[in-house]
């Protein structure tokens, strides 16, 4: 698996309830039955788009924090990804090294005998 998935899903998941819940109508319907009283119904949508649009900011506030440890998180993965790559080439060099040191000794010790 893609090791930069883990840190994503991680940082998603907490959030999944929430998404979903912002997705529900939130906001004051016009009743059929009552008498329009558009100044008060009007106030009340007002008020609560300043709710949401208030909730929205700190929302995304959270959201950028969590990008950013995310990010930190994929940068850290990449160096140490980037660590075994080099650790692997090398011991890849050593034992080429090693196998050919020993191919040369088997030739020179065969034409030997």
């Amino acid at each position: 698996m893609i090791t930069w998935v883990i840190p994503a899903l991680k940082a998603v998941f907490p959030h999944i309830g929430t998404i979903i819940s912002a997705t529900a109508p939130a906001f004051t319907k016009r009743a059929s039955d009552a008498p329009p009283n558009q100044s008060h119904l009007l106030q009340q949508q007002i008020s609560e788009l300043q709710t949401a649009a208030s909730q929205n900011a700190t929302h995304v506030k959270e959201l950028a924090e969590q990008l950013q440890s995310t990010a930190l998180a994929l940068e850290q993965a990449e160096s140490l990804a980037i660590t075994y790559y080099q650790r692997s080439w090398q011991a890849s060099l050593g034992a080429l090294a090693i196998s050919i040191i020993s191919l040369c000794m088997v030739i020179f010790y065969g034409l030997r005998l």
